[in-house]
């Protein structure tokens, strides 16, 4: 594509010389990032950049919860009277799911796995099985169940597509089984397991959660499973999850499993692992199937972790042990197109840390994140007295200070927007050359509108606890003071953000004019070092419950009234912090 055809669809046809004015609408058919910028749009062999991380790993593997129900209680995962469970209205539905396992496959995702909750509760999982199978890109389609109610449907779901099964069964033992699980039903599970052999599924494996002074001597029974069966038994290390009531002491680490598995198998060998392994392989010659060892815990396996996961309420999670989710449910019912959804998908994407929560030695051991088949809450808090809520109150910390996302999912969806400013005091000389567009590192106002613009765009990513939103347009103007005194002047950078969503855009608007004010500091740099960015604030908000400057009452620029300073007695109990903050 020629020079001027670029700058076209990037700019579009206007001149850039009246007002100096830029608007992402230019980029709502051509998002322009590093990762999908292309030579020539029209290539046939132009390829979607993979989901690699700030680490270098590639993600293609998605693990979908197909629901929050489960027909077990197994101890580890939730408590006996079970949990809360989300609005039906709540949760995505085959369609939502469809959409988005299609933009997940066309961004190099090749192989999911369905989970729950128990996804054998769902009356449609033929269905689902089928519809998921049939995505291009899609080479894999496993399942991970209790296998108490698999029975009769596992002919239809070979014949819809699925390929793999993994079984959850925790022991061998019928007393066990019911002590663990909470509900009878081991001779179902057995009899799912060597049906699915019998089909001649491409992968049967058991998944076996060893816990000190319950299953751990069970260790040579499970080998032995694998002597005429072709599957692979693996046994996890017991992790923490929220509302499992996890303790290091009941913890067997892979090498004391190992230790047990070798004294009643002493040629157990190591086996070949398999690519982005989360298993140590071995294997007792003569027998049918294999060993593995999970170890989460004592050798974690993230440098080589390729997998995403989406909840049955559409939120995506990096890690397992994350507390971080992003909406795509939200993002769907607001209309965002596929584009906006890989932005999604890519912003979390690079949050994503080099280490879970349990594995890091700086994080606490228990990980507050979705366990294994729901959302188990936390052991019930003493009742607290009420109290008022104050005007000061952080609505980003919870009621023990940590640190938080606030609930919007309550909020209704209207139009917002949000406008801010701030200004580039610069010298003289520096201000003569902006007039006369003879900067030495070229168009800096320009490239202060394109940086703000797409900074506006992209808030999430900087600001932690702020949500993904679609912007509908973020505009950015650059303009300079119309007098010219022998000190130099204020270089005025306004930015307005706008979005049809659950909670305002303030921050879009914010990031984006103090994007576009570092870009022109930095253009501007070696002409003048005496610069200095000052006033950042916003000037104007609309939708949501309040907007401001209230129609008919101030001027545009005035911002929010700020309440005077509390100077007021501290309490013995309290901590000191400025109210003189908008924010505050």
């Amino acid at each position: 594509m020629a020079y001027n055809n670029k700058m076209k669809l990037i700019f579009g046809t206007k001149s850039f010389t009246n007002g100096r004015t830029f608007s992402n609408r230019f980029f709502n058919s051509q998002r322009l990032t590093h990762t999908n910028i292309q030579p020539d749009t029209q290539s046939s062999d132009s390829k979607v950049a993979p989901l690699v991380d700030l680490y270098g790993r590639q993600h293609n593997y998605l693990r979908i919860s197909l629901t929050e129900r489960c027909n077990l209680r197994c101890q580890y995962c939730m408590p006996a009277e079970g949990v809360p469970l989300s609005a039906r209205d709540a949760l995505l539905t085959r369609a939502e799911l469809l959409r988005l396992v299609h933009v997940f496959a066309a961004l190099g995702v090749t192989k999911l796995r369905l989970t729950g909750g128990e996804p054998s509760v769902r009356s449609d999982l033929v269905d689902i099985v089928q519809e998921l199978s049939g995505v291009p890109g899609v080479r894999t389609l496993a399942m991970t169940s209790n296998g108490l109610a698999l029975l009769r449907r596992l002919p239809a779901l070979q014949r819809a597509g699925l390929r793999a099964l993994n079984l959850s069964l925790d022991s061998l033992r019928p007393e066990r089984f019911e002590s663990m699980a909470r509900r009878p039903g081991l001779p179902r599970v057995l009899a799912s397991m060597d049906l699915a052999l019998q089909l001649g599924f491409d992968s049967v494996k058991v998944n076996t959660v060893l816990m000190k002074g319950f299953n751990d001597d069970e260790v040579s029974d499970f080998v032995e499973l694998t002597r005429e069966r072709k599957i692979d038994v693996r046994f996890i290390e017991f992790m923490p999850f929220s509302g499992n009531r996890w303790q290091d002491e009941r913890l067997v680490s892979e090498r004391d499993a190992l230790a047990a598995a070798r004294r009643a198998h002493p040629r157990l060998a190591r086996d070949a692992d398999d690519a982005c392994r989360t298993a140590t392989m071995w294997r007792v010659p003569g027998y049918a199937g294999r060993v593995g060892f999970i170890s989460s815990m004592t050798k974690p396996f993230c440098s080589t972790c390729n997998r995403l996961r989406l909840t049955a309420d559409g939120n995506l999670k990096v890690c397992l042990f994350g507390e971080a989710e992003t909406s795509l449910r939200e993002a769907l019912r607001g209309g965002a197109s596929d584009a906006d959804l890989e932005a999604l998908v890519r912003a979390a994407l690079r949050r994503k840390l080099p280490q879970h929560a349990a594995a890091r030695p700086d994080a606490p051991r228990r990980a507050l994140a979705r366990n294994y088949c729901t959302s188990a809450p936390e052991p019930p808090a003493p009742p607290a007295p009420p109290a008022r809520r104050r005007a000061a109150e952080l609505t980003h910390l919870d009621e023990h200070g940590r640190a938080r996302m606030v609930d919007v999912g309550e909020k209704p969806v209207t139009a917002r927007a949000a406008e801010a400013e701030c200004f580039l005091v610069v010298g003289a000389r520096l201000l003569r050359l902006l007039r006369s567009a003879r900067l030495p590192k070229g168009d800096a106002l320009t490239v202060a509108q394109v940086a703000g613009a797409l900074a506006a765009k992209r808030t999430a990513d900087l600001i932690p606890l702020c949500h993904p939103l679609p912007l509908e347009l973020a505009h950015v103007r650059v303009t300079l003071p119309r007098a010219e005194g022998d000190g130099g002047g204020r270089v005025r950078v306004w930015c307005e953000a706008r979005a049809t969503a659950r909670t305002g855009v303030e921050m879009e608007a914010l990031t984006g004019c103090a994007v576009a004010a570092l870009a022109l500091y930095d253009m501007c740099k070696s002409v003048d070092k005496g610069m200095s960015i000052t006033e950042l604030r916003v000037v104007r908000k609309s939708g949501g419950s309040s907007s401001w400057p209230a129609e008919g009452g101030g001027k545009g620029g005035e911002g929010p009234h700020v309440r005077a300073h509390d100077t007021s007695p501290l309490k013995p109990d309290e901590t000191y912090a400025p109210t003189n903050f908008m924010y505050f």
